[in-house]
């Protein structure tokens, strides 16, 4: 640890991540903190960046043992450079596109219609005769992605 090291308060008010939260990061390897001779945990300022994308990719929907993976193939010797992270983000670009494209197809078709087959609508623009959506499973079936 260096003299610059953050205290578990410290990143806690500067990423923005309750202190609980930033030791459960810690229990599963997505951070890591060195120890004073008092046992207080010390953060170098690097891992303001790890809980940033580890806060970035759960909004995109990637799971915290898939953070673990990537994060767990970044280099322990040197800071993540910014091409390390370029490397790591990129995995997680097609499921980004995804989401997009769902969201908007909700937006354009959430007014009209959520592709429910409930026939309930007089003037549906996805008229369902006789309740074919049905045969595809249950909920919106044409808004949800294919299972």
């Amino acid at each position: 640890m260096t003299d610059n090291s953050l205290t578990i308060g410290e990143l806690s008010r500067r990423s923005g991540v309750a202190a609980s939260a930033l030791r459960y990061y810690e229990r599963l390897g997505l951070i890591r903190s060195g120890r004073t001779g008092g046992n207080q945990r010390r953060y170098d300022r690097a891992e303001l960046r790890r809980v940033a994308f580890i806060r970035i990719a759960q909004q995109v929907g990637v799971s915290l043992e898939e953070i673990r993976v990537a994060l767990a193939a970044l280099p322990e010797s040197r800071t993540p450079t910014r091409a390390d992270w370029a490397r790591l983000s990129a995995h997680w670009r097609a499921r980004l596109n995804e989401r997009i494209a769902f969201m908007e197809r909700l937006r354009d078709e959430l007014t009209g219609c959520i592709g429910c087959g409930c026939l309930s609508l007089q003037r549906c623009r996805l008229y369902n005769p006789g309740d074919e959506l049905a045969a595809s499973g249950a909920g919106p079936r044409l808004l949800l992605p294919p299972e």
